[in-house]
């Protein structure tokens, strides 16, 4: 992320949870606060999204799980983020995520967890905020 670009974020859905409207909204709130979104949409593999996540040279990625799979899932993303050396780009999860869990995903390397209600101004200044010290600590200058 450059001075002159906006943060960018990955909104995505993986899973075969079929429920995206909480994903559509946050991903139309970090558009309205001047990130680029690229939004890949329902049932994506962890593949698909280490795919997008460096076609598109994002910051962040956001995924949103409902179905209560969101270790397992959470657990092929992290494998997926290291298998492709990504390991420096933030994973945040939002959804429906019991506290002891939203706990244990941090443990496992989870940037980030929101649970179903959070305040969606916290989440868009997290997640800006996180693409930020990503991108200073990365090194990169452009």
């Amino acid at each position: 992320m450059s001075a002159d670009r906006p943060p960018r974020v990955l909104v995505a859905k993986p899973g075969l949870d079929g429920h995206d409207r909480g994903a559509k909204v946050v991903a139309l709130a970090l558009r309205e606060a001047g990130c680029e979104v690229v939004y890949l949409g329902l049932r994506c593999s962890a593949e698909r999204i280490m795919e997008a996540t460096l076609q598109e040279d994002v910051d962040v990625i956001g995924v949103s799980v409902l179905s209560g799979a969101h270790i397992t899932l959470a657990a092929q993303l992290l494998e997926a983020r290291s298998r492709e050396g990504l390991d420096d780009v933030p994973i945040v999860i939002g959804g429906t995520v019991p506290p002891r869990d939203a706990r244990k995903l941090r443990e496992m390397g989870v940037t980030a967890v929101f649970p179903a209600g959070s305040d969606i101004d916290d989440v868009v200044e997290a997640v800006i905020s996180l693409a930020r010290d990503a991108h200073d600590g990365d090194g990169d200058d452009d």
